[in-house]
This record gives C-alpha cells, structure tokens and sequence, in this order.
C-alpha cells in the first residue's frame, strides 16, 4: 500500500513537471482586420506587429540622406527612394513620441490657413514677434537653406519618416544644408524676408515633392499632433494624403492588450 502511494505521488510530480515545461497556450483572438481598406492584408499587420516586437520604428522609412544640386534648388524636388517599393506610405502619428516632433512656432496664432484666403497658399502662416524662434517640426537632414524672391530666407527639412517640412520669410537660417537636425531644435527666426506683408512664419509640410494641408499633421489650435494616421498614395506624379482609422498600430495594440489580458488570465 505504501508502495503504491508512493507510485502515485511520483506519477503526479512527473505530471506538474511536465504541465510547467509545456504550459497550456491561452487561445488569443486577433483583432477583425478592416476590410474597407483592401490594400493592406492579414500579412501586412502581422509584419508591422513582428516589427513592434523587435523595437524597430516603423516611422523610419528609407530616404535619400545625400543631395544632387537639383535636391538643393528645386522645393518639389522628389525622393526616388520613397515609393520605390510600393505606391503607399503610412505615417502613423500615434506613434510618435512627445520628444520626437515639436511645434515649429509655439504660442503662435494662425493668420492664413492652408489655401484659405489666397486659393494657391501651399501652407499655413503662423504670426508671434519678430526674430521668435522657430523649431524643427521632425528629427532630419537640411535640404534648402538659403534665400529665395518669394520665400525670403527659407528651409526645408527631409525627415525620416518621409514628410519634409518648409520653414520661410525667415530674419535668419540658423542650421546649413546637410545638418543633422533634431525635433524642437532651433533652425530659423521668424521675419518678414521675400514676399511677406509682415513678421510671421510660413510652414509647409509636403511628401515626394508635392505639398498637403499642414491640418493633416497638426492640430493647430492646441499646437499638438493629430492622434491619427496618414497613407500616402502615390498615382502618377501625384500623392494623396488622406486620415486612415483604423491603422495597424492601434489594431497592434488592440492585440496586445488582448494578449496581455490572456495572459494574466482576466480574460
């Protein structure tokens, strides 16, 4: 009898011993994929989740990072490494963190709205004081600093997440082409150079050459970010910027948190 207890007590080590080496996996439901958005498949979130998991920033895209002198003259000058693989490029602003952008002119007030008063405006003019300071939208590479007829003293930035960002009528350019610049770092100050009826900052953003409304980046009555997502299409010589909601980030995270709860056994 007291054989057969012990035989009993082995086989039931043996059998937590192997439960804690091979554990029952939770079944994890995977978020509904959003079908109105056909071009983006049940691989394509699967990709951009292993990218999550290994820490790579999904907003660093390839970009030309060495200019021609067509790349420092031209302000639609267009970047051959942008949609050389696909015709699509996501922007996802969620993801960016609060040191990674900055608002080029802070406590600025919106006097002219992208193509607002003046049908051909390319951007939005932000008016402070004079000789203000005006920040780096984005970590990038200087691509134009220099004076312009109608821009004044201007910059453009190539940023790594594919956007580029116009800074003009600056009093002075304080970064040169080539630098290396980070988010909320000092580039201009704000003037009334080339065609300017006064001291303010006009700012672009544009993407492969082809300016957008600056609206679909920031909000600009609370100075942040857009909590949202832009696809960039490319057809033809155009690109169209438009908001996408749902983004793979925020099903990523639906996912996540539906994994984590799995595992914690709350589910």
């Amino acid at each position: 009898m007291q054989y057969r207890f012990l035989l009993f007590l082995t086989n039931c080590q043996s059998v937590y011993q192997t439960a804690q080496a091979h554990p029952i996996q939770p079944t994890v439901k995977f978020p509904e994929v959003p079908f109105d958005l056909p071009e983006f498949s049940m691989e394509h979130w699967a990709a951009v989740h292993v990218l999550e998991d290994a820490e790579i920033d999904i907003n660093r895209i390839d970009i030309t990072e060495s200019f021609t002198a067509v790349d420092l003259y031209e302000f639609n000058a267009t970047d051959a490494k942008l949609f050389a693989l696909d015709n699509k490029i996501l922007i996802d602003l969620t993801r960016i963190k609060k040191e990674e952008y900055a608002f080029p002119l802070p406590g600025a007030k919106l006097l002219s709205e992208y193509a607002g008063r003046r049908v051909r405006h390319t951007g939005v003019d932000l008016k402070v004081a004079r000789k203000d300071t005006v920040l780096a939208a984005f970590d990038g590479i200087v691509r134009i600093s220099r004076s312009n007829p109608t821009y004044g003293n201007v910059v453009v930035i190539h940023h790594y997440n594919g956007l580029e960002t116009l800074y003009s009528h600056n009093t002075k350019n304080l970064v040169k082409v080539g630098e290396r610049v980070k988010a909320g770092q000092a580039i201009a100050t704000t003037g009334q150079t080339g065609r300017a009826s006064t001291d303010h900052l006009h700012f672009e953003t544009r993407i492969n050459g082809q300016h957008f409304n600056p609206n679909l980046i920031f909000n600009f009555q609370t100075q942040e970010l857009n909590d949202k997502t832009l696809l960039c299409v490319k057809s033809g010589n155009k690109v169209l910027v438009q908001h996408v909601d749902p983004f793979p980030a925020q099903t990523i995270t639906a996912y996540n948190n539906n994994r984590q709860q799995t595992e914690s056994g709350t589910m």
